[in-house]
């Protein structure tokens, strides 16, 4: 075979494994903008799964057949990328986290469709008509959920009770609001958009919302009196938990660390930062006690917010700032501007202070940064600017958006898969954007060191939790003692590291690897070094294992003139 046949056929098996995690996930399609599967739910069914699993093994062996040496540069990334990321997600199914997870967020399966069906955008009535299609699988998607939970208790696999509780409880809200929030807008331009209105309030009401009531009901009469304590929140406490928690270390940080040293990297840091919260505290306050620091931080009422719209006026002046100054520091911008909306209300109360949602490849749906305004008052100000940019700009607007405007990319690689990459970027991008000027004030600065403590504290808190055995109450403990993070965030946070187990070992995990390489890149390069060609270089890639990352830098250093 030529080189050129076997570039197109690495090309192919990417294309083949996105289509298997599309069809997977339809849901996701649609977010994304590929809407041929908007009829369509995931099949949850255990024989769908374990479909899944063999059809991606095969896709990784005839991969691995190829001799990379016959490639050429961008092809032989590819074939690793379709290696790496098929193992890793083989890896993170076989955790089997739909068995024993129900939250009041997305990563359960009522919650996911409660925060995702009503972002659906629809532009023509094809679209219209497989939404109403996709309505009416809601009920059986919800007994294959109910069904997998049943299969998870059998076999001691069991949620956690309060995270339950929330779940129906949102669930409830759901119930109660009007209008639905599922009940998405006809295109402007259907030819019957009155019939069609109430088609689809007649298939909400007569099978979306009795699936919602009897999940709930399952929820409360068969999950809730089997379902985990507070004491007992980590994966460490399940049938296998810690071998399902190593697959999913592995799975988001693409590293071979293991939970231990992640949990010795996350101490090291947290007192690291301690020192510059020190430092910055006296010359802020006149304090040089860390917990002094903290209670101003989270006491003072005028560190707290007055209004809703307070928060998003100061969100997106953050955000406009960040793109006038990044012509200096990026040699390639996105071709549109981030959008800022707030965090819908049935939503808000279980979310995380903000996070960013990617544009969907059709246009339907731009590049938008969410932000929480729920409890105004009760919300820190001092830590919205290092959020704001590590969500939109420079962070994961930047760097998705530049992916996603990268044609020559197999689509593969322009959809954020890798998590230790995509939020070791967005972490990476808050101390970046103080080497910017961004930050507005001192105070903001200190919102970025309460982040890079509350990312430290997430090394060590998640391992605490799912491999060592803490409670929740000592995870809860240890970010109030540790970090200045509001405690209404706090509580939130560790729900979130219960319920997706390793994730938030991604952010400080990836941060390290991307400053390592910018250190080393500054080494080797000497004057030569360019931060708007590093900051290409990492972007230009897509997303990428971390050590597929270090050798794409690694081969851009060979290249350039020290």
């Amino acid at each position: 075979m030529m080189q050129q046949d076997l570039n197109t056929a690495i090309d192919d098996l990417a294309d083949r494994l996105l289509r298997l995690y599309l069809e997977a996930d339809p849901l996701e399609a649609t977010l994304l903008g590929i809407r041929d599967l908007d009829a369509k739910l995931t099949d949850l069914s255990l024989e769908a799964e374990h479909a899944l699993t063999q059809r991606s093994a095969e896709l990784r062996a005839a991969a691995r057949a190829i001799d990379p040496v016959t490639l050429s540069e961008q092809a032989a990334i590819t074939r690793k990328i379709v290696i790496a990321l098929s193992e890793y997600t083989d890896n993170a199914r076989a955790a089997q986290t739909v068995e024993y997870t129900v939250a009041a967020f997305p990563v359960s399966p009522s919650s996911v469709l409660l925060a995702y069906l009503r972002m659906t955008v629809l532009t023509n009535e094809q679209e219209a008509a497989d939404y109403l299609l996709r309505l009416r699988s809601v009920a059986p998607h919800l007994e294959q959920a109910q069904q997998r939970l049943a299969d998870g208790r059998a076999r001691g696999l069991t949620p956690v009770a309060h995270l339950v509780t929330m779940a129906i409880e949102q669930i409830d809200l759901f119930m109660a609001t009007e209008p639905c929030p599922l009940a998405v807008q006809a295109p402007t331009d259907h030819t019957d958009a009155d019939q069609w209105t109430a088609e689809r309030d007649s298939i909400i009401a007569d099978i979306v919302k009795p699936a919602f009531a009897s999940y709930r009901r399952a929820l409360e009469t068969d999950v809730l009196p089997t379902a985990r304590s507070r004491d007992a929140v980590g994966l460490v406490h399940l049938p296998d938990g810690s071998a399902r928690y190593r697959d999913l270390v592995r799975y988001h940080t693409t590293t071979e660390r293991t939970p231990e040293e992640l949990h010795q990297i996350g101490l090291d840091r947290i007192a690291q930062v301690h020192a510059e919260f020190v430092q910055l505290g006296g010359e802020l306050f006149g304090l040089d006690d860390l917990h002094a620091i903290f209670a101003r931080l989270n006491e003072d009422p005028d560190l707290r917010w007055t209004s809703a719209q307070e928060i998003v006026n100061a969100a997106e002046a953050a955000v406009r700032r960040a793109e006038v100054a990044s012509r200096d520091w990026f040699g390639r911008l996105p071709a549109t501007d981030c959008v800022l909306e707030e965090i819908p209300e049935i939503e808000a109360e279980g979310s995380a202070p903000a996070y960013y949602m990617p544009p969907a490849l059709d246009g339907s749906r731009p590049g938008t940064y969410y932000t929480n305004v729920n409890r105004p008052t009760e919300r820190t100000s001092f830590d919205l600017e290092a959020t704001a940019f590590h969500e939109a700009v420079p962070g994961h607007h930047f760097q998705i958006s530049i992916a996603l405007e990268t044609p020559d990319l197999p689509l593969l690689r322009r959809l954020p898969f890798f998590t230790a990459y995509v939020e070791g970027w967005g972490l990476y991008s808050e101390r970046l954007a103080d080497q910017m000027g961004l930050y507005s004030s001192p105070l903001q600065r200190m919102g970025m060191l309460s982040a890079d403590a509350w990312r430290a504290s997430r090394l060590v808190v998640d391992t605490g939790m799912h491999a060592m055995g803490w409670t929740r109450e000592q995870a809860v403990d240890y970010m109030r003692v540790n970090t200045a993070v509001a405690p209404i965030d706090i509580e939130a946070e560790i729900d979130r590291y219960i319920a997706l187990p390793a994730q938030a070992l991604s952010y400080m995990t990836g941060r390290i690897e991307i400053e390592a390489l910018r250190a080393k890149a500054k080494d080797a390069l000497g004057d030569g070094f360019d931060i708007r060609s590093f900051h290409d270089t990492v972007l230009a890639a897509g997303a990428l294992p971390l050590g597929v990352l270090a050798e794409f830098v690694d081969d851009w250093i060979a290249t350039r003139p020290a």
